[in-house]
């Protein structure tokens, strides 16, 4: 890692070590606003004078505890934590030479460009180092982050803070949490391969840095593994059959690499840079995506003696292991409370970023709930798990019907205040109502939700007035579940009754007064399209509008990736005329999902969650599709109109070969008067 570090950070390791300072070393100090004297000295006292851990009970602060205000030495000046204190989020980073994972995180330009360009206006980041190199560790972060924000339109480099004194050294709540926290998702931890010979008296451990998870999916197992050597890894080569293959990096891609070597049936596959040069982030590219490949893969730097010994024809073997480390990451929220960081899926600030982006979602959000409105709590902390799921009766305000909004405030937390307690998969939850059990209307879907992948910390406000005429009697059941196997949430939820702010007398201003059912979902398969019928539907007396109301979701994986990343069509066709489409164009993409945290989808999930879906994303709520379709009808009550539904696929009819997906919908017609 030395190799990588910047000029100026060599130049001031010549101006402590030597003592001697050459012109260029000398306009590099004053550059940095910074001698030794200022780093070891007077300043150490200020990181120890505010905020202690004392302050948190038992082993540690957890999330959700409130970060005490502190002060910390930094490469220019001083930076200043007061909670409370007006402003955006905070996110602290713990750097160590000894992550493959945060080396690349430093060394990819797409890395820091991501957080120069995308940082959200008021965030601030402070950076620090876990090693006894801390002050060479800032001087080449904020050069690196410097020489990114050269070409960068947007000013960051103010919010960017770089604290040169150790990580425990600092006296304060941070290294309670950094250590207490410790680092148990994906890319934590260090990452070593070791490699063993005979002869040798010590073995020979060495960071890595496996390749992307949603590429390669196969993973190390816990034995030792023969180390055979095949150059560059292009080709394919029987050398290497049952052994792992230590190869070059350059002359070919990753995946030819990787498919080179999987078609020699190794068990896996170690490439190593070229000297001098950082780890790089595996993946594959283009529609190498699409070929599946069985064995792992990982990359680390060139070591000597392991090339050495396979030169002579020593027989070496490499084993995986992951080393327990301090969190790299923390955040602090508008709020002043800490919060993890979540699950960093590869190599780049991005993950900052978006989380960067939930606080501020957080912040709106909680703004406006402050604005008045008539609040019915549901659920307060209820656990929902099992067929039965979370279920109350409550009583509603008089006069429901006069309201013209109606809100659902909803929160999934996990049992514990660790995201480690959550629910491992993603899964659909769904709120039902009944107020009459005699209606048509009784437990019909009011809201839907797709849960975080081992995140706590959702919170939604999503407006259902439509579904207002649902609430039809003065108390309702209201049910909300999942899946019946899932791994239980702790749900809380208000109904949030309102009136619009209007002050004219626009369309806007009427009520909902009824609905109708329309279509549900089903198998997506050949016969999806077969079942549905037109529907006639008379215009009630009264009315002024028609609103098309429905909440679509695909889900399930054919040979096409249908219903969850393919791309569908929703029509719902009226009177034989206009066709009203709702398209999932963003089914697939590789950010879908990921372009939507600042809409509240949950950051930084396990998995895959980034990904563009079927009209939903991990961890956010079902936005409900509405169209407004009184121009296309005849609203004379004495006529009938039509309304048929149709979802395809590419165009067509679906007419999966394999394991067909499903389409969960449900649908109204919504009148207005």
């Amino acid at each position: 890692m030395a190799l990588l570090r910047s000029h100026s950070a060599l130049l001031w390791f010549l101006i402590v070590v030597t003592g001697h300072v050459t012109e260029a070393a000398e306009r590099a100090r004053r550059r940095m606003k910074l001698t030794e004297d200022e780093v070891w000295g007077s300043r150490y006292d200020h990181a120890t004078s505010v905020g202690s851990w004392g302050k948190f009970p038992g082993a540690g602060p957890e999330p959700g505890d409130l970060a005490a205000a502190f002060k910390v030495p930094t490469l220019d000046g001083e930076f200043s934590y007061q909670p409370g204190a007006p402003g955006g989020s905070l996110v602290l980073h713990a750097f160590t030479n000894n992550s493959a994972f945060l080396e690349c995180l430093w060394s990819s330009e797409s890395s820091l460009t991501s957080l120069v360009q995308g940082l959200p206006d008021g965030s601030q980041v402070l950076f620090m180092s876990l090693d006894d190199s801390s002050v060479s560790d800032v001087l080449w972060m904020r050069e690196q982050l410097l020489r990114a924000a050269m070409h960068s339109k947007k000013e960051v480099l103010s919010r960017l803070h770089f604290c040169p004194l150790p990580v425990f050294t600092l006296g304060n709540w941070i290294p309670a949490v950094f250590y207490y926290w410790g680092c148990n998702g994906h890319n934590c931890g260090i990452s070593q391969a070791r490699f063993t010979s005979q002869g040798w008296h010590m073995p020979i451990v060495i960071k890595r840095l496996d390749a992307r998870f949603d590429w390669l999916m196969a993973r190390w197992a816990s034995k030792s593994y023969p180390l055979a050597d095949a150059g560059d890894g292009c080709r394919a080569s029987s050398s290497v059959e049952g052994a792992v293959a230590w190869v070059s990096e350059g002359s070919c891609s990753y995946f030819t690499k990787v498919q080179s070597m999987a078609r020699s049936n190794a068990s896996g596959v170690l490439v190593y840079s070229l000297d001098g040069n950082a780890i790089q982030d595996m993946n594959c590219a283009g529609d190498e995506c699409s070929s599946p490949l069985g064995i792992p893969a990982a990359m680390v730097h060139h070591e000597a003696s392991v090339a050495q010994a396979l030169r002579f024809g020593q027989q070496v073997f490499v084993s995986f292991q992951t080393t327990p480390s301090p969190n790299f990451f923390i955040g602090v929220d508008h709020q002043g409370a800490l919060a993890e960081m979540g699950w960093f899926l590869y190599p780049t600030f991005s993950f900052i970023n978006w989380q960067a982006q939930w606080f501020d979602f957080s912040a709106d959000l909680q703004t406006k709930l402050q604005t008045p409105a008539e609040v019915v709590c549901v659920f307060d902390r209820i656990q929902m798990q099992g067929k039965i799921g979370a279920v109350a009766t409550v009583d509603l305000p008089q006069g429901v019907l006069d309201f013209d909004t109606l809100e659902l405030d909803v929160s999934l937390s996990c049992p514990g205040r660790r995201d480690s307690s959550c629910a491992q998969w993603d899964h659909t939850v769904q709120l039902f109502v009944c107020c009459d059990r005699l209606s048509p209307h009784c437990n019909m879907e009011l809201g839907r939700w797709i849960t975080a992948f081992r995140r706590g910390i959702g919170h939604w406000l999503t407006d259902v007035s439509p579904l207002i005429p649902l609430l039809d009697t003065d108390k309702c059941t209201f049910t909300m579940k999942t899946v019946a196997w899932a791994m239980p949430w702790i749900v809380s939820l208000n109904l949030r009754f309102g009136l619009s702010n209007q002050t004219d007398y626009s369309t806007e201003k009427l009520r909902p007064f009824r609905v109708t059912t329309l279509y549900s979902g089903g198998t997506f398969d050949k016969n999806y399209n077969k079942k549905y019928q037109p529907v006639k539907f008379p215009i009630p007396a009264s009315s002024e509008k028609v609103e098309l109301y429905a909440v679509i979701t695909g889900h399930g994986s054919d040979e096409n990736g249908c219903g969850e990343f393919c791309v569908t069509s929703h029509h719902f066709l009226i009177n034989a005329v206009h066709n009203n489409s709702h398209i999932f164009d963003s089914a697939g993409t590789a950010l879908g999902c990921a372009m939507r945290v600042k809409e509240g989808a949950v950051p930084n999930e396990h998995g895959t969650w980034l990904y563009g879906r079927g009209g939903w994303c991990d961890g956010l709520q079902v936005n409900p599709w509405r169209i407004d379709i009184t121009h296309q009808l005849n609203m004379s009550w004495l006529e009938s109109n039509t309304v048929v539904y149709f979802g395809l696929f590419d165009g067509q009819d679906p007419n999966p070969a394999q394991k067909p997906g499903y389409i969960i919908m449900s649908s109204f017609l919504i009148f207005y008067k």
